[in-house]
C-alpha cells in the first residue's frame, strides 16, 4: 500500500527509539541516564556516550526547557507541511542538560526568540504516533 504524497512523515521507531516513542504516546517526554556514570544522554543510544556503558534507564525529563536556537520555516518540504507554515524548529535545552529538535507550536513568532523558557506538549499526528514537541512559557 502506497502512502500519499501529503501524509506527514511519521518517525520509525528502532531498538534504541521505541521506548522514547512509547513513553510519548503516554504523554511522557523520557530521556537516557547511565546507571554507571549519572550521565543524560539525547538522542536514544544503546550505551552511555560518556562511559560506554550500556547499563541504560530511562527517566521522565521535567519537559522544561530553554530555546537554544531556531528557525522559523515558511516554505514546506513537502505538501504535507504546507497547512503548518509558518512553523518554528527549535532546539531545546533542557533543564536535564540535554538537548533536542522540537517544534514551538501555537506561538507567535515575534515572542520565539533565543533564550526562551518552554514546556514539553504532546501533538498526536495518527492513532500510533504522538510527538513530543514544546510551547512557550510566560
Amino acid at each position: 500500500m502506497s502512502t500519499p504524497l501529503s501524509a506527514r512523515p511519521l518517525p520509525q521507531p528502532t531498538a534504541e527509539t521505541a521506548a522514547y516513542w512509547a513513553a510519548a504516546q503516554e504523554h511522557r517526554l523520557v530521556i537516557q541516564r547511565c546507571g554507571s556514570c549519572g550521565n543524560c544522554q539525547f538522542y536514544p543510544r544503546a550505551f552511555c556516550i560518556s562511559c560506554l556503558s550500556d547499563s541504560i534507564e530511562w527517566i521522565n525529563a521535567s519537559g522544561h526547557g530553554r530555546i537554544n536556537t531556531y528557525t522559523v520555516c515558511r516554505i514546506a518540504p513537502s505538501p504535507a507541511f504546507e497547512a503548518r507554515l509558518p512553523y518554528v524548529v527549535a532546539l531545546i535545552d533542557l533543564d536535564e542538560g540535554v538537548r533536542l529538535l522540537a517544534n514551538i507550536l501555537d506561538a507567535d513568532l515575534e515572542r520565539v526568540t533565543i533564550g526562551a523558557r518552554v514546556s514539553v506538549c504532546f501533538e498526536s499526528v495518527s492513532e500510533s504516533c504522538t510527538l513530543p514537541q514544546f510551547t512557550l512559557l510566560d
